[in-house]
């Protein structure tokens, strides 16, 4: 059965930090890009990044290039998402993901992965 466990969302000021992680079983890690998105109340649906399985390629949403970082590890089965000088536009409920492909959009429209974690919430207070 596949899983993904997202942790670590949680309550941020304007400008601070927060990590998540995700903790991933049930499919061959290896064979898998993972990325993660957010969904907010009344927003599109937005990938903010992804992991490329087969040559490591990182891509990252504009709206947070430059300020989130993402990372896995392949032992450990797990993929992380480093937030920092967080803006209250990022306020969402950030999921895993996990897919062949590391994709941000298709035709203008977020990517749809083929596993997902169940969320975490993030808050980013002004």
């Amino acid at each position: 059965q596949v899983q993904l466990v997202e942790s670590g969302g949680g309550l941020a000021q304007a400008g601070g930090s927060l990590t998540l992680s995700c903790a991933a079983s049930g499919f061959s890690f290896d064979d898998y890009a993972t990325g993660w998105f957010r969904q907010a109340p009344g927003k599109e649906r937005e990938v903010v990044s992804c992991i490329s399985s087969a040559d490591g390629t990182i891509r990252y949403a504009d709206s947070v290039k430059g300020r989130f970082t993402m990372s896995r590890d392949a032992a450990k089965k797990t993929t992380w998402l480093q937030m920092s000088r967080l803006k209250p536009e990022d306020t969402a409920v950030y999921y895993c993901a996990a897919d062949p492909l590391c994709r941000l959009q298709v035709d203008g429209v977020a990517y749809e992965y083929d596993y997902r974690g169940q969320g975490t919430q993030v808050t980013v207070s002004s």
